[in-house]
């Protein structure tokens, strides 16, 4: 009997700053990742638009400071 040959997939295309993402799903909906969640959000406030934010008046201000510091 003869083996089935496994195609690999190719990598998915991802912005230079996020080379090396891979992001998978288990069994249970689990999204796993290996890279850090605060540097994907880091990229996502640097490069996305806010839809909801857009119509502030001081929406412009708030994308050149960046989020705002918690104080503690």
């Amino acid at each position: 009997m003869a083996r089935k040959v496994q195609k690999t997939k190719p990598k998915p295309r991802v912005h230079r700053d996020l080379d090396g993402l891979e992001v998978s799903i288990d069994a249970f909906g689990e999204i796993t990742s290996n890279t850090r969640i605060e540097k994907i959000n880091e990229f996502l406030n640097k490069n996305v638009d806010d839809k909801k934010l857009e119509e502030r008046s001081d929406y412009q201000e708030i994308k050149k400071e960046g989020k705002p510091k918690k104080k503690k």
